[in-house]
């Protein structure tokens, strides 16, 4: 039996169309997992860059055990741009009052 982790590898992928959203993929230009709707609104995948999640602990913004989860189950990731701080929503709604 081979004691060496399974290795966990995905491909990132920047949204052309929706603004701080990237998708991620088990494998490099492989979207068959990925629903076509989603693809659509996505927009043309650009390629960012391959990560090894058994090398890391984080994430920048992403948890990574969520997308190790999703990669296993459904095949890919999506991950959204944060939400607006409360207190900054609160300016900017204050702002288009003016």
């Amino acid at each position: 039996m081979n004691s060496e982790r399974y290795k966990v590898y995905c491909a990132i992928y920047k949204s052309t169309k929706k603004e701080s959203t990237y998708l991620y993929v088990s494998s490099k230009d492989d979207f068959s997992d990925v629903p076509e709707q989603l693809l659509q609104t996505f927009g043309n995948p650009r390629f960012v860059m391959m990560v090894n999640l058994d090398k890391r602990e984080k994430l920048a913004i992403a948890n990574i055990n969520k997308v190790r989860e999703n990669l296993k189950n459904d095949g890919y990731y999506l991950q959204l741009p944060p939400a607006p701080d409360a207190a900054l929503q609160h300016i900017r709604q204050k702002n288009t009052k003016l």
